[in-house]
């Protein structure tokens, strides 16, 4: 069995998401700063893991090679010709 190109790939793309992630919430510092402590507790942690949200279609598809969950598409079990 030969390596799947897919999970190279999938490297590659989590490490742009996490910068651009990264420079995006950082782009708002100077804005957030002057926010009140607490609001910007709250701010950064759920910033600090709304990235992980597009990782689980994206590691499905470095497994799988789809995006979407079959049983989610297909609820009566039978794969369609094809797959």
């Amino acid at each position: 069995m030969s390596p799947s190109w897919r999970k190279p790939v999938g490297i590659g793309l989590i490490l742009l998401l996490v910068t651009v992630w990264c420079i995006a919430v950082a782009s708002f510092a100077t804005a957030i700063g002057r926010w009140h402590w607490s609001a910007q507790a709250i701010f950064y942690a759920i910033a600090g893991t709304a990235w992980i949200l597009p990782l689980k279609p994206l590691l499905r598809w470095m497994e799988l090679g789809r995006w979407r969950d079959q049983a989610k598409q297909n609820p009566g079990g039978t794969d369609p010709p094809g797959f």
